[in-house]
């Protein structure tokens, strides 16, 4: 589990290219989430051109990591391909948390930009990403050597895990 308590929201990056295969293994990672039926109604883009970067950072305000990126990953649930549409957004944040997780392992730093469920952001990618109808852009995962990290706050917190019923933390439930 040591990497889930690595994995850090990287938004500055190095002005230095993903290797190809790190991004394959990124890709494999998302692949491999759990998926509802294992419907695995997933794809993805894969961006390197700067200004396509350029481009998808200026989408909206919290997307400016993106443009000094080495690539982008925007997950696609494609909803032709699902058992069950209403559980495709929860495939892909699985898969997004893999893809998250391998790049820690692989030395990466990585952010996950939501764009779904905001209609603005999606369409805005569907239209320059030439993404179809029948597709949901999920997010654009920026991925690229990090230029520092900071210290990791360990975030666990005991007033919010309740046993057996939800209590409202008035009452001691052990």
């Amino acid at each position: 589990m040591s990497v889930i308590f690595k994995r850090q929201s990287i938004r500055k990056f190095k002005d230095e290219p993903v290797e190809k295969d790190k991004i394959i293994k990124l890709l494999k990672a998302g692949m491999q989430a759990p998926s509802a039926c294992n419907q695995q109604a997933w794809e993805f883009i894969v961006v390197s051109k700067l200004e396509d970067k350029i481009a998808i950072s200026a989408m909206h305000q919290f997307a400016k990591p993106a443009a000094n990126a080495s690539h982008l990953i925007i997950t696609v649930g494609n909803l032709n391909k699902a058992k069950i549409v209403r559980m495709v957004e929860q495939d892909l944040g699985a898969c997004n948390e893999n893809i998250l997780l391998q790049a820690t392992h692989e030395g990466l730093g990585a952010v996950w930009l939501g764009f779904h469920p905001i209609e603005e952001r999606t369409l805005k990618l569907k239209e320059y990403l030439n993404i179809p109808d029948y597709c949901i852009p999920f997010s654009v995962i920026c991925v690229g050597y990090p230029v520092c990290e900071s210290d990791i706050k360990l975030r666990y917190d005991e007033s919010k895990v309740h046993y057996d019923k939800y209590w409202d933390g008035v009452h001691d439930n052990l």
